[in-house]
């Protein structure tokens, strides 16, 4: 969900004639109207160059987009009529400069279109994904440039080329091979229509899990139906009610920060049925919403074009060029995790139903069971409740806390800026400075849910590191975008041990993003999927760990750090749940597997198919998978399909790397610190992502340190 973008603006294209007509105007003496700036077509006057926020209306987009897609198209045609013979300059370089202006209208688009977006903006996707699909396909297929590509690759041993230069030729020839431009044009012309219509059925997807999770809403008028609900979580459902304008009530969403604290601890199980379920059948309620249909055709599709390229199945295509190289070796991976976390979770679920028992409870724990009886467990094992923790945790902190591990670690300074444009009154914009006060980059961070955000939390750009066509460096503009717990009355957000982790875990892909240092935008930091994770996960070790965790976690209202004996209780709970967690989670990186690798047609059965593979693996009845095929965001874009096994391949990455750190014993270890910056954030455009590894730790990683920080091992 990183953009590459880099700011290349020419107004001649906004407005090509506008000063001849001024010089004629004053000659005549007749006054000329001013011709509307479209702010995304021009210079930003904005501090660092940041987007124009405030200055940016829905209706910019379309004929920014028209012009946009006219340069770029202008800017291939003098590639391909170039009479000079091909060479890196006048083809590779050229094609890898190309396109910066739509670049960076589609990121600011699409960074709106998630994090605040409305009808119109959703309207003008349809509109402008099929005209980038087009536009895109004429390149990705056009035949005299595919050929002078070609002609560098095959020459590139013999052009004296740098590490940088030849890995960009290689991944450029590769990028159209892997895209069909090698078909005959009667394939290639198939390929084009597939890819027009992916495209709008991811859209199509995407939209109707917003409209699932904006539609339902739990609406609580008794108070006794709160029971067992702590204070914090009844104010903030007050809030939103209020919002909602239900004064009086209380109301319960389907994002996270609302639904699994009321499944924790609500004592009434009818309703955490209710609302669990809700959230489990989003896009699968036989409506206007429902994403079965689409969702087959879209795996039919991607297997056709699997097929033409000469793979057997998406899965194959898409993971070749991964780290984990076949389908075959990510399923091994998957299922050396699976096997010690299912039994790990079934002995959760005996734990859970004994207490149950104990209760007098004449029911078997079911899925909706699960947060409250977990709960229960924490409590009674390891005498730790969520509520002791979140005190602990305010937004603020935490957020501080991030901003102190990339001080110790790189030296890095966040300094808020109130001058910059933001797109909503939440969002907060920061300058980041290097050791030496040098600027390295904006971020923006913005932290709540709302209607308008689609749910879970990301990292994006507003523009990429790079450098310009004289060799100047430019600067990034990072997002993180989250959905927290918000603030209720004087409260602060206070938040939950997952967020916690979760704002580390975007704040590691915004270092990533901030220190990209390649000299190309095709290479600058591209890394496999499966290697992506690594820099944002490796945070959570930290954000954990109990010698840091007293550095930033401290109580909202009295300021004491968090004691001993609550880090000692939460160490050791570490592995609590974690049968559960990884069950989950590998159940559902195993169901997008056998979506992308096994049989579809237009008369498979979503549920039958999905069930099917449930089946046989053996997740037992109290676990759903993280995501259901129909609420699946991840595998309806091209981002993760066949790839949502990447973050349990970048946690054995993660773990492995982290223990270089403890074995040093300085958890801030600069050279350590400076290695990772160098070969794992930094210098992705030299080399691949094993190799990069490699050059930091010394070796493969090993996945025992991954099993053993799960208590899996």
């Amino acid at each position: 969900m990183k953009k590459t973008i880099t700011i290349f603006l020419l107004l001649c294209i906004m407005v090509p004639n506008y000063g001849q007509a001024q010089k004629r105007a004053k000659k005549a003496s007749v006054p000329v109207a001013a011709t509307p700036v479209n702010p995304l077509l021009t210079n930003f006057d904005t501090p660092f160059g940041v987007p124009p926020f405030d200055k940016i209306d829905n209706e910019h987009y379309l004929p920014a987009y028209e012009a946009a897609i006219k340069l770029h198209k202008a800017e291939i045609d003098a590639i391909v009529n170039n009479k000079a013979k091909p060479d890196f300059n006048n083809t590779i370089l050229a094609y890898d400069r190309s396109g910066r202006q739509l670049n960076q209208i589609g990121a600011i688009f699409g960074g709106l279109r998630g994090a605040n977006t409305n009808p119109r903006l959703q309207e003008i996707a349809r509109t402008v994904t099929p005209m980038l699909t087009a536009h895109y396909n004429e390149i990705r297929f056009n035949q005299p440039l595919f050929e002078r590509i070609k002609a560098v690759y095959e020459q590139r041993n013999q052009l004296g080329l740098n590490l940088e230069q030849m890995r960009l030729v290689e991944k450029m020839y590769d990028d159209f091979a892997r895209n069909g431009a090698a078909l005959p044009e009667e394939q290639r012309e198939v390929l084009k229509k597939l890819n027009q219509q992916m495209s709008l059925l991811s859209l199509r997807l995407g939209e109707n899990l917003l409209a699932e999770n904006n539609a339902f809403k739990l609406v609580i008028d008794n108070e006794a139906d709160l029971v067992g609900l702590p204070n914090d979580v009844r104010s903030a459902a007050a809030a939103e009610a209020r919002q909602q304008g239900m004064e009086g009530k209380w109301v319960f969403t389907l994002a996270k920060p609302s639904w699994i604290p009321f499944l924790q601890f609500s004592e009434r199980r009818d309703l955490r049925e209710k609302l669990y379920m809700a959230y489990v059948n989003r896009g699968d309620n036989n409506n206007q919403h429902d994403n079965k249909a689409p969702f087959i055709e879209l795996m039919q599709l991607r297997k056709q074009m699997a097929n033409m390229l000469g793979y057997d199945n998406y899965a194959e295509y898409f993971i070749s060029d991964q780290m984990a190289q076949t389908p075959d070796n990510v399923y091994d991976f998957l299922y050396k995790i699976w096997e010690p976390s299912i039994a790990r979770a079934k002995a959760e679920r005996d734990d859970m139903q004994a207490i149950i028992k104990r209760e007098g409870g004449n029911f078997t724990l079911a899925s909706w069971d699960w947060w409250y009886y977990a709960e229960k467990v924490r409590k009674e094992k390891y005498d730790l409740n969520e509520d002791e923790l979140r005190p602990y945790f305010p937004i603020e902190k935490v957020k501080k806390g991030n901003f102190l591990l990339a001080e110790k670690l790189f030296g890095l300074k966040f300094v808020k800026r109130t001058d910059l444009p933001v797109y909503h009154p939440e969002v907060e914009a920061y300058e980041v400075l290097n050791r030496d006060g040098s600027h390295q980059g904006v971020l923006y961070i913005d932290p709540h849910p709302r209607p308008s955000k689609r749910s879970g939390a990301w990292c994006g750009t507003y523009r990429n590191a790079g450098y310009d066509d004289n060799g100047n460096k430019i600067s990034p503009v990072v997002t993180i975008v989250m959905n927290f717990t918000r603030p209720v009355g004087d409260q602060p957000a206070l938040l939950s041990i997952d967020e916690m982790r979760t704002y580390f875990h975007e704040f590691g892909h915004a270092l990533h993003n901030l220190f990209a240092d390649g000299q190309y935008n095709r290479t600058s930091r591209s890394v496999p999927r499966d290697f992506v994770e690594l820099p944002s996960q490796i945070l959570e070790n930290w954000a954990a760990d109990p010698e840091f965790m007293k550095m930033y976690a401290f109580h909202y209202q009295t300021g004491e750090p968090i004691p001993q004996n609550l880090i000692d209780k939460l160490t050791k709970a570490s592995t609590f749940n974690q049968g559960f967690e990884n069950a989950e989670y590998v159940a559902a990186a195993i169901l997008d597997m056998d979506w992308h690798t096994k049989p579809v047609d237009a008369n498979t059965d979503v549920n039958a198919f999905e069930k099917a593979t449930l089946d046989r693996i053996g997740l037992i009845e109290q676990i759903v998978p993280r995501y259901r095929t129909t609420n699946f965001g991840h595998i309806h874009s091209t981002g993760y399909a066949a790839g949502y096994y990447v973050y349990r391949w970048a946690g054995v990455l993660d773990a492995d790397a982290f223990m270089a750190f403890k074995e040093s014993g300085d958890l801030f270890n600069k050279d350590l610190a400076e290695n990772f910056r160098k070969y794992i954030l930094a210098g992705n455009g030299k080399w691949e992502g094993m190799d990069a590894y490699k050059r930091f730790r010394g070796h493969e990683p090993s996945i025992d340190h991954f099993l053993m920080r799960s208590g899996l091992k």
